[in-house]
């Protein structure tokens, strides 16, 4: 006995106590305890989890694992990333890609306007990289609650960002769908019956500002013939300026499908540059490719849209053939050109306007719309051309609308 009251190897204090010790007493007191409140066994992991989602219900949602809850916004959800994760750099890579657009049906945008205006149009967010909290409180709490949000460090978004200054904000959108949109009411209130259609349109930054320019001249929408850059990539998006929710765009069309979305009756106009007293020969012109639409050099496509194209009996390599362009009596953009409902086509700077785009002027009794310019010059930029032609279009229509308002208000008596 005397040898188990010595010290274990390492501990200050002797295994056994005597009887009347204090610290013996302090040990009875324990036990006591103990058989008052057992300890609890828990479970393993799994079985917690369940019981843990029977007790919260089928309509709470569930937090991902390692989550915080936001600070003033119960039942929002998110989870913090770790710093440098390349993982989650390599998705915002891909997602900005034109094959995960088409492949998965998703597209990548970055910053808070651009992020709030397709909350607000409807857009279905997937996946929201932010770096600050304060960044949800300003978005539409609804929305994000349907979405996975991650935070992550600023410096993870700089590297992952297109931008010089980013603003901490990317998601990973559902590609929307402009029939499903719900477009802004003083867009709606202010829209006019004019549809804008690009053709060759390849430039990102062009065909943002053009979007941006059909937004705000209220166009009712905005056709994209296939040859145009995809609209939602990011450059398009960036120098749109929320143009995409503001106004319905159709892309990716063939000449053959652009007439079912017109309106019935419309007259398509072309853009171009060329001197209104000059005459389009048989055939193709010969003069270069100009930002507001004039026909490019040898151009030679298959025009399949009009019955009236003339095949040349000679074929290229490829097996095209060419196609006969047809006279369009010209005028200048500032005469008296709208009679709604009214479409305006405007061509790409590098390859101009289709023959395509030309014969579906022809057949809806269109001409071409002159914008003068010096001697000398070239050319004007496609998106500056869009700009001139559909604001003159709206100057035209609020005037006429302007004339028969006071018409009705002092009618003439006879």
């Amino acid at each position: 006995m005397a040898a188990l009251g010595r010290l274990a190897p390492g501990l200050g204090r002797p295994l056994l106590r005597p009887a009347g010790s204090p610290e013996a007493a302090a040990g009875r007191r324990w036990a006591r305890a103990l058989r008052r409140s057992p300890v609890r066994v828990l479970p393993p992991q799994e079985e917690r989890g369940a019981a843990a989602e029977a007790r919260r219900g089928p309509a709470e949602p569930r937090p991902p694992p390692a989550v915080e809850r936001r600070s003033g916004g119960p039942g929002l959800w998110y989870e913090k990333a770790a710093a440098g994760d390349r993982r989650l750099g390599k998705v915002v890579t891909i997602a900005k890609s034109r094959k995960f657009r088409d492949h998965h049906g998703k597209v990548l945008l970055e910053g808070h306007r651009l992020i709030k205006d397709a909350l607000e149009a409807g857009a279905v967010l997937q996946t929201l990289f932010f770096s600050t909290v304060g960044h949800l409180k300003e978005l539409p709490e609804a929305e994000l609650k349907r979405a996975n949000l991650v935070k992550v460090k600023f410096e993870d978004i700089k590297s992952w960002s297109d931008l010089i200054t980013p603003q901490g904000l990317i998601g990973i959108f559902s590609k929307p769908d402009h029939a499903k949109m719900a477009y802004p009411a003083a867009q709606l209130n202010n829209s006019l019956p004019v549809v804008l259609i690009c053709d060759n349109i390849r430039d990102p930054g062009n065909l943002g500002t053009i979007l941006r320019s059909a937004a705000g001249a209220g166009c009712e929408k905005v056709l994209l013939a296939k040859g145009c850059v995809d609209p939602w990539e990011p450059k398009v998006l960036r120098a749109g300026m929320g143009a995409h929710f503001r106004v319905p765009i159709v892309a990716n069309l063939d000449w053959e499908s652009v007439p079912s979305h017109l309106p019935a009756g419309a007259r398509v106009w072309v853009a171009d540059n060329k001197d209104p007293g000059s005459q389009i020969e048989t055939g193709f012109t010969s003069g270069s490719a100009s930002g507001s639409g004039a026909v490019p050099r040898n151009v030679r496509a298959p025009v399949k849209s009009q019955p009236e194209a003339h095949p040349s009996e000679s074929e290229d390599g490829e097996g095209a053939v060419g196609a006969r362009v047809p006279e369009l009596a010209a005028q200048c953009y500032y005469e008296n050109w709208v009679q709604t409902p009214v479409a305006v086509v405007i061509g790409g700077e590098t390859h101009g306007l289709s023959p395509d785009a030309l014969h579906l002027a022809a057949s809806t009794g269109g001409r071409r719309l002159v914008i003068p310019v010096v001697p000398g010059v070239d050319s004007l930029n496609s998106a500056i051309a869009a700009a001139v032609v559909l604001f003159e279009g709206k100057r035209q229509l609020l005037r006429r609308h302007k004339q028969e308002d006071e018409r009705q208000k002092f009618p003439v008596v006879g």
